[in-house]
């Protein structure tokens, strides 16, 4: 892209706020307009990101696709690609229910395929291929050559070409920079970074996971365009026949996705094709792609079978366990139960589903018998972030501290999550290690989620009264006549009294003055209170008032 036609584009875009939000000087104070400068208007922003953006791109610029051959503008470095894969890989394994180890030589099966398709690919990156325990049908990249492939798509293909097909495709996805790029966009858009869902079919995992993988969730769900669909067709089929595969393999598995997207399976829509589209044009351009390259190369039917066999056999367990799920969620408890222990029947090497009676006898408030059942999932995979957390919280429940908290750490350590850092602030408190537990409790606030909010308002109660500034807002106003006002906001969950503010201001010889004014009453959670100083501005010295929390109480309900 013309560098000094993107400038151009964001200039544009300045001058449409501008035209959008005017400001009547004629209408405004001075304390007012002092304020809305201070606070930074869309006008200043806009203009400063058009200049920042202008530095970046003339220090990095275009640079060569490795893969296509294209010049490409380039924002991002092939070591923020590797550093990003290597920093968002493990959260969003964790988050989409950790990596299948009930039957270890499928992944290592996997991962001889995905090494051997990689060796041969136009980009030299860390390759990492991993099998993840969900059962939605998907697969994903992120930068750098992170490359996972669920459970629920290997039960899906019929032969290792098909398999080369998926990891094929996602390694040109990584080679080619496709994620960089969407990243790229939206840096250029939006000049942030913002967060997205995680593709898990409602789980809890991925409800508790958005504090560890909401970058990786936002690459990873990335809905690419059709050139990048194409490319990656494309190119990943190069990369099969240059490897010794049929690029057959790759006709097949559209067909497959084809088939999937006209039955419309939930599950398929929720996982690849939700960010692969299938198409019939697809199809259609593999075929004359496979005409284009070396006849013959490897199938592996009977290979693939073989190796998929255990896991196609328990696939019955996996279906009722995600069923049990559901029940569970829908607060059907025996229903529930049944199901999962039928699981177990089917596949009892699998620790989800002793997690899952855990979280049913946790429910029921039988600790002891859920305190066993996360045991038994630990000792089939300690690599999984939940088993750890909800082992913590029934220890904590069992008045087991130092082994509560030995569990919620090791949680965090593999998925930091709000729930495991509101325990371990509760922990601290209970334990008089205030500092402690307001560092648990503040990083548990980054979380929106039910444990988030708890953790906030427990760090408000323990925290506001030495820092009050820190949580009550100030907003420093005048009315008609051109007396100070201050608006004093609440923000927390907690209701607070005793607030003192201390103002500085000028007097009518210019000379500085302090004092201190006290709010009367209580300043309810979320609620906002007018101070009036009964001091006039003096419109030449408007830098000059100045205003500051200096105490507050929370009030103990």
């Amino acid at each position: 892209m013309n560098i000094a036609i993107l400038i151009v584009l964001i200039l544009m875009d300045i001058r449409v706020v501008e035209a959008k939000e005017p400001m009547n000087k004629k209408s405004v104070n001075p304390m007012d307009l002092k304020l809305y400068l201070l606070q930074g208007n869309s006008i200043k922003t806009k203009l400063i990101s058009a200049l920042v953006l202008f530095a970046i791109i003339a220090t990095t610029g275009c640079a060569t696709n490795p893969v296509t051959g294209k010049q490409e503008l380039s924002l991002v470095s092939e070591q923020w690609e590797i550093t990003t894969g290597q920093q968002q890989y493990l959260p969003m394994r964790q988050s989409q229910g950790g990596d299948y180890v009930a039957d270890p030589k499928v992944e290592a099966y996997v991962k001889e395929v995905g090494q051997r398709l990689a060796a041969v690919s136009d980009r030299k990156l860390p390759y990492e291929f991993n099998v993840l325990n969900n059962s939605v049908p998907n697969a994903w990249a992120l930068p750098g050559g992170k490359i996972s492939i669920n459970r629920g798509l290997l039960t899906e293909l019929k032969s290792e070409a098909e398999l080369a097909a998926v990891l094929g495709h996602e390694i040109v996805h990584a080679a080619a920079k496709h994620g960089a790029q969407g990243m790229q966009r939206g840096l250029l858009l939006q000049g942030a970074v913002v967060g997205a869902s995680i593709a898990t079919q409602g789980e809890e995992y991925a409800n508790l996971a958005q504090m560890g993988a909401t970058l990786g969730a936002q690459l990873v769900n990335t809905k690419y365009g059709r050139d990048a669909e194409r490319e990656s067709d494309q190119y990943g089929m190069q990369y099969m026949s240059r490897a010794g595969y049929s690029p057959l393999g790759a006709v097949e598995l559209q067909r497959t996705f084809v088939k999937m997207s006209e039955g419309k399976q939930q599950s398929w829509l929720e996982g690849m094709l939700s960010s692969h589209p299938a198409s019939q044009e697809r199809v259609e351009n593999n075929i004359r792609m496979a005409a284009q390259l070396p006849g013959g190369g490897e199938v592996g039917k009977a290979r693939y079978q073989q190796v998929m066999a255990h896991l196609n056999k328990t696939e019955a367990a996996y279906s009722a366990y995600d069923k049990a799920q559901k029940a569970l969620n829908e607060g059907d408890k025996k229903t529930a139960r049944s199901l999962v222990k039928k699981a177990i029947s089917i596949e009892p090497k699998e620790g989800h589903f002793y997690s899952l009676l855990g979280d049913i006898e946790y429910g029921e408030k039988r600790y002891k018998s859920a305190h066993r059942e996360y045991d038994r999932a630990i000792k089939l995979n300690e690599e999984f972030f939940y088993y750890h957390l909800r082992r913590g919280l029934v220890n904590q429940k069992l008045n087991n501290d130092t082994r509560a908290k030995m569990d919620l750490e090791r949680s965090t350590q593999l998925l930091p999550t709000a729930s495991a850092y509101n325990a371990l602030g509760n922990l601290s408190r209970d334990s008089g290690d205030l500092a402690a537990a307001k560092a648990y409790f503040a990083k548990a606030a980054q979380n929106s989620d039910q444990a988030g909010k708890q953790a906030y308002a427990s760090l408000v109660e323990i925290d506001l009264p030495e820092n009050p500034e820190n949580y009550l807002k100030l907003r420093n106003i005048s009315d008609g006549l051109g007396r100070w006002l201050i608006e004093i906001s609440n923000p927390t969950p907690k209701d607070v009294s005793s607030v003192i503010v201390q103002i500085e201001y000028p007097d009518k010889q210019g000379r500085m003055r302090s004092s201190k004014r006290r709010i009367s009453g209580v300043l309810a959670a979320g609620s906002t209170q007018r101070l009036n100083t009964r001091i006039l501005i003096n419109p030449a010295l408007v830098d000059r008032y100045g205003s500051s929390i200096a105490d507050a109480k929370i009030v103990n309900n």
